[in-house]
């Protein structure tokens, strides 16, 4: 069983589950005020501060382990104790921790159209049951986040779901089905929904899924179909370009998906509010690069989707 993220606090109140009703508010964008912003970029800077000191923290970690292994003997100094090898040596082991990291995480965005008439009782089932799953002792998946679609496919929402690899998936849902009462929880959100859509997903090794955090405001999930055979270029484009845009923006992830809709491709962005979002994609254009990978982009993009979406009380990334 592979470890959870080093980077990820535990957010056990996030991850709870109480037997009891809980009366949740469905949220929606009206809960949003102008006034939010200041509290959304001050909780976006004590966020950015710690994983920077978590992320350092691993880094040494990692660097005194590297240090110790690479005191080799006679024959392996003699192999790798060269500027060449050494620099050798240092690239062999970034591009198989990326290619480990990359199929180490499996993840589901799942969909569900709600009937307009039935959204309250959703929002209760769910609040209630999406908790619990996820903090299945021994099981091996994490929820990433819940949220409403409030510009877009109203009445639509969104899940998404980190499993540890495809064994993972198999193992956790399986183990979600035995649960007691799964089923009765089955045929009620059955009857809640017009239709549910699963795709399984990737994400991309130049940009990890956020750990769970709690700032405020709104998200939005940028959709796009690419032509056939175009993934590669197109991700090569955007990691050249992600850190400066990611200055300005507050990314949360990015995924491809390698069953269900393919040659598609996800991300997801927080703001404080519309006008927060305006501001941010005005300033990207600022930045050296931004301009030049949309022109290279564009030719390899079918069709493009955006969605507005605002996070559920018990979403551990909202």
């Amino acid at each position: 069983m592979l470890a959870p993220r080093a980077v990820r606090p535990a957010t056990p109140l996030l991850r709870s589950f109480s037997s009891l009703s809980v009366a949740y508010h469905c949220p929606s964008i009206r809960d949003i005020t102008v006034e939010s912003a200041e509290q959304f970029l001050r909780r976006q800077k004590e966020f950015r501060e710690n994983l920077a000191r978590l992320r350092k923290e691993q880094q040494e970690s990692e660097d005194r382990h590297h240090e110790a292994v690479s005191k080799r003997g006679h024959l392996s100094s003699l192999i790798y104790g060269t500027v060449k090898g050494q620099k050798f040596d240092k690239e062999l082991a970034r591009s198989s921790s990326q290619v480990l990291e990359r199929g180490k995480y499996v993840h589901s965005i799942v969909m569900h159209d709600v009937k307009p008439n039935k959204v309250d009782e959703y929002v209760d089932l769910v609040g209630q049951w999406y908790p619990r799953m996820a903090n299945i002792e021994d099981n091996r998946v994490n929820l990433v986040g819940s949220w409403r679609t409030q510009v877009g496919d109203n009445d639509t929402f969104i899940h998404i779901w980190e499993y540890q690899r495809y064994e993972g998936y198999h193992s956790s849902l399986h183990k979600i089905s035995e649960q007691p009462g799964f089923r009765e929880f089955d045929n009620k959100l059955k009857s809640l929904i017009k239709s549910k859509k699963t795709s399984l997903m990737q994400e991309f090794s130049f940009w990890h899924t956020t750990p769970p955090r709690r700032l405020g405001g709104l998200f939005e999930l940028r959709t796009y179909t690419l032509y056939p055979g175009n993934l590669l270029e197109w991700e090569s484009h955007w990691c050249r370009s992600l850190s400066s845009r990611r200055e300005v923006m507050e990314g949360v992830g990015a995924w491809f998906v390698q069953i269900g809709d393919l040659n598609t491709v996800h991300q997801l962005w927080q703001f404080a509010n519309l006008e927060h979002r305006r501001i941010c994609r005005e300033k990207s254009w600022g930045h050296d690069g931004w301009a030049e990978t949309v022109y290279k982009t564009a030719h390899l993009t079918q069709t493009m989707q955006s969605r507005i979406l605002i996070p559920m009380p018990w979403s551990p990334v909202g």
